[in-house]
């Protein structure tokens, strides 16, 4: 059945007693084409411009009590009209021969990235909880800031070398599996946190480079997966909505993670994140499957549109891609370089937004995270417009290469300008404008590098998010480090700030030399 638009149909269900065999004038009258004149023939509508809408009639059950159905699709969705005596649900339950009622649902792909968004804003939430509780736990061990940095990037020595493994295990096992324990591992490591904090920095430094152990999986398993669930016009608003959901974990982890500290104390937080963790995996163990062909909820149609706007549709049977084939190509140094710079700035601002603003500005505790909070916040809304805004951009056949470029450079250069501007805020508001105007961009880099690893190698999209990633960690460590030395030895972040500034720029120029948008591996 063909897809129907421009006009779209608007489909209203009803029940009606008597012959099934014949639809009459006023039966047809409930399925509406605005501006179209439609008539019924040969089990399909046909619209005055020569277009086809999925339409066919089966009939279930005999006699003068049985049931016609008449179902119709579009957008990758279905819809039912039936006529006789029995429910609608249980006529199209036994039209597809699956047990329990089917109506007007929810698409299965956006039940998959509605759970993709919601466990990445966990993932974020969890990281950040630390984020905050360092301030009070330095206070109570008089660590020193060079010191508060090893401690915050104890977390990426772990991720540094998962993010390899992690996006190779995607790739032959699937998202669904591999993020499932991930989450499970990391919500252990989170419970264990504050206990590894009161036994010995040593034990604290070995549970956090275990939690981002656990975490590195989770950037390559939500890439995978959505690559698989949707098509590729609507990939980077999927990719948006789930990365708004991981930006959100900050701004949750940095609003209820200095209440619980109040309140409960240092375990409050992290028994609460772990906890939802635990019953996330509740919802995806069984209502997530790799592929959108191995779900037994799914609709023909959802699986024909997902399938029709894929070019990679048949991830079976893939060869290994050489690491030296992978490194010897400059669209993947592109990737890598971006997703370096790209780690740099974020964890920089992750690890360090809440210090700042005490150590400049003297806020306590509370305030700082509000004002930090509020970047984040603003940044999961600016993802979410940059993957529309490419889809867009893609629908209207825009090549996908400058499509790529212009979210990258927006995504590197803003931010740039916005942090040289920052050396200049003298209130803690003006500072967390600039913060949020450069977190605000740097966001429209999910909708460069981050979907650019799906063009370029479809089939080992998994392994160079990965690689791409470790790379990524590794200045994200030194970053987070850095900054630490730098502002204990000058006193200032003005110095790192210009340094990270810098970055921003030469990878831009990079990036739109050498990037593209077209099939390589």
């Amino acid at each position: 059945m063909a897809t129907f638009s421009p006009p779209k149909p608007s489909i209203i269900n009803s029940r009606f007693s008597g012959d099934p065999s014949e639809l009459s004038t006023k039966q047809l009258s409930l399925i509406k084409f605005p501006r179209a004149h439609s008539v019924f023939q040969s089990g399909i509508l046909r619209n005055k411009w020569g277009n086809h809408m999925g339409f066919h009639r089966v009939r279930v059950g005999g006699g003068s009590r049985g049931l016609a159905v008449v179902r119709c699709t579009a957008e990758g969705i279905e819809r039912s009209i039936s006529f006789g005596k029995r429910s609608i649900g249980s006529a199209a339950a036994e039209e597809r021969g699956i047990g329990g009622g089917v109506g007007i649902g929810l698409p299965e792909r956006f039940k998959v990235v509605a759970l993709t968004a919601f466990v990445m804003c966990l993932c974020n939430a969890d990281r950040v909880v630390m984020s905050v509780a360092i301030v009070p736990l330095a206070a109570k061990y008089g660590w020193s800031n060079s010191f508060l940095g090893i401690v915050q990037s104890s977390f990426l020595w772990g991720y540094i070398f998962s993010s390899v493994v992690g996006g190779a295990l995607v790739d032959r096992y699937g998202g669904k599996r591999v993020m499932a324990w991930g989450v499970a591992l990391w919500s252990l490591a989170t419970l264990l946190t504050p206990l590894a904090a009161n036994h010995s920095t040593t034990s604290l430094l070995a549970v956090r480079a275990f939690f981002g152990l656990a975490e590195g999986v989770a950037m390559p398993s939500m890439s995978t997966l959505l690559s698989r669930w949707f098509p590729s016009h609507e990939r980077a608003s999927a990719v948006g909505m789930s990365m708004a959901g991981f930006h959100l974990g900050n701004v949750v982890g940095l609003l209820l993670t200095p209440i619980m500290l109040s309140s409960i104390g240092v375990t409050g937080p992290f028994l609460l994140f772990s906890s939802l963790g635990l019953v996330w995996l509740m919802s995806w163990i069984p209502g997530v499957t790799n592929n959108p062909r191995q779900s037994q909820n799914i609709s023909t149609s959802e699986l024909r549109l997902i399938e029709a706007g894929k070019a990679d549709s048949s991830p079976q049977n893939v060869k290994h891609l050489p690491l030296s084939r992978l490194l010897s190509k400059l669209p993947t140094w592109a990737i890598i370089f971006a997703n370096m710079t790209n780690n740099w700035g974020y964890f920089v601002l992750l690890s360090w937004m809440p210090v700042y603003f005490k150590t400049v500005f003297n806020v306590n505790l509370k305030q700082a995270a509000w004002f930090s909070a509020i970047p984040w916040g603003t940044m999961a809304v600016s993802g979410y417009f940059a993957g529309t805004t490419s889809d867009a951009l893609i629908k209207a056949r825009y090549p996908v290469t400058l499509v790529r470029k212009i979210m990258q450079s927006i995504g590197f250069i803003g931010p740039g300008l916005a942090l040289l501007c920052l050396n200049f805020a003298t209130t803690p508001t003006i500072a967390a404008v600039l913060m949020t105007v450069a977190l605000s961009l740097s966001s429209f880099s999910q909708a460069g590098f981050l979907l650019n690893m799906q063009d370029i190698a479809p089939q080992h999209a998994g392994f160079l998010h990965g690689i791409s990633n470790s790379a990524g960690t590794l200045a994200a460590i030194v970053s987070t480090i850095g900054t630490g030395y730098f502002v204990q030895w000058l006193g200032s972040f003005q110095a790192f700030l210009t340094v990270t500034a810098t970055i921003y720029f030469m990878t831009a120029i990079f990036w739109n030399l050498f990037a593209t948008g077209e099939q390589v591996f």
